[in-house]
């Protein structure tokens, strides 16, 4: 996850970013195909810097307990996005991405609408 100010208390690095689709991984060192996701996270971006400090560290703290899963995740506080690229594990999709919401209430799961309207 890429972190916006150089003192920020967050164990995050910071990295200048190249397009996302150029650094997302898509396949693991076996050649196996990978799982992603995508999550808004409404007003991160205008949050002050304890406030986002603080969602950061909680997201930090999700993904550490799925670090058996997670093989990559960005986090875009313009666009307000919290990508996650995983391995293909039944459920762990939605298992994870209920985690987040658990520690950030905000964070909303983007996926396709199935069915009628």
């Amino acid at each position: 996850m890429r972190d916006i100010a150089r003192n920020n208390p967050c164990p995050v690095a910071l990295q200048p970013a190249e397009p996302l689709w150029k650094r997302v991984p898509t396949r693991d060192h076996d050649g196996h195909p990978l799982s992603d996701f995508m999550m808004l996270v409404p007003g991160l971006g205008a949050k002050t810097r304890p406030e986002f400090a603080h969602t950061v560290e909680s997201l930090h703290r999700v993904l550490e307990q799925y670090r058996h899963a997670v093989v990559f995740a960005d986090l875009n506080p313009r666009l307000n996005v919290l990508w996650v690229t995983i391995r293909p594990i039944p459920g762990m999709c939605l298992e994870l991405a209920t985690a987040i919401k658990l520690a950030v209430p905000e964070a909303l799961l983007v996926a396709q609408r199935v069915g009628d309207p």
